[in-house]
């Protein structure tokens, strides 16, 4: 099944339609779960303990009365087996249900920390991250990305999975097309050198990096800090530094915890923050000489493949 055959095609709906054209998206999803469940072989009954409601509710959620609770969506995917092609078409629908409600994106699967970075990074003109574990998500590949959810939540079946990754998907594709916003990644070598999902996966996302870090992206700055440049040069926990147009919100830092995180707006210690990360970009190699760092590392990686490869 695909999504097209649903009359999903991004398009832009005349004024006068608008009217008829509201709630066609709620509708579409629930044909598309309504067939989900035919093709499983399940009634309505059997359904309804899986988004702990009634026949009626399964009822109105397939001829989509009102807008669905989306927990309610991801359970009845797991109920009735949906494939990876078919989550993306989920994916599809409800992007068009919330931009006819406006509704919240992925409120039960990102914590509201997160959420509020997201949105707060869409107007940010300039983002500078430092990173001394995991590739900063802007950057992250859908593999290197894949590997580090499942690492971090190692109980997480495919839907949760798949949600985590239209969060990093969409991010990317907000900066990968918006020349207007600067972003720095300042990499410990650490990051580089650590085997997320092993040889394979790894190298797809130096080749990515590599790329980002290329003229094509002028946008994109990324530079590393080698091992040799000292423990002194660079802190031992990751910092994200936005700042945004006049008029839009105040500078600030984000510091991301266990299960929180820190935003940081007051003057001074704002001003700490950015003395902490002129630091760490001035100890990073120079654009040019991180580049040629990158290229290493993949020859690196390369050479750990097997030789038929």
């Amino acid at each position: 099944m695909s999504a097209d055959r649903y009359g999903l095609a991004s398009q832009s709906v005349p004024a006068q339609e608008a009217d008829v054209c509201r709630g066609a998206a709620s509708r579409n999803l629930g044909n598309f779960l309504r067939e989900l469940r035919t093709r499983r072989g399940l009634t309505m009954a059997q359904a309804k303990h899986a988004i702990r409601g009634s026949v009626s509710k399964i009822s109105r959620l397939e001829r989509g009365e009102s807008p669905p609770k989306e927990q309610d969506v991801w359970d009845l995917a797991r109920l009735y087996g949906a494939s990876g092609g078919e989550l993306e078409d989920i994916h599809d629908l409800l992007r068009q249900v919330r931009q006819e409600t406006r509704g919240s994106q992925f409120s039960d699967v990102t914590p509201d920390f997160l959420r509020r970075l997201i949105e707060l990074e869409k107007s940010a003109v300039h983002i500078r991250a430092y990173e001394n574990c995991v590739v900063p998500g802007l950057l992250q590949t859908r593999e290197y990305a894949k590997a580090v959810i499942e690492a971090a939540i190692p109980e997480a079946d495919e839907v949760t999975v798949s949600r985590h990754l239209q969060v990093r998907k969409e991010r990317w594709e907000l900066y990968s097309n918006a020349q207007d916003t600067e972003i720095t990644a300042v990499l410990d070598e650490g990051v580089l050198r650590r085997m997320v999902g092993g040889p394979e996966i790894m190298l797809g996302q130096l080749r990515h990096l590599s790329v980002a870090a290329g003229e094509d992206m002028p946008n994109v700055n990324i530079r590393v800090i080698p091992f040799d440049r000292g423990l002194s040069t660079a802190p031992s926990f990751p910092i994200t530094h936005l700042t945004f147009k006049n008029g839009g919100p105040p500078e600030m830092v984000y510091l991301e915890l266990l299960d929180s995180a820190n935003y940081i707006t007051e003057t001074a210690k704002l001003a700490q923050y950015r003395l902490v990360l002129d630091r760490t970009l001035d100890a990073a190699l120079g654009r040019r000489e991180s580049v040629a760092f990158l290229e290493k590392m993949i020859k690196e990686v390369e050479a750990r493949l097997p030789a038929s490869r």
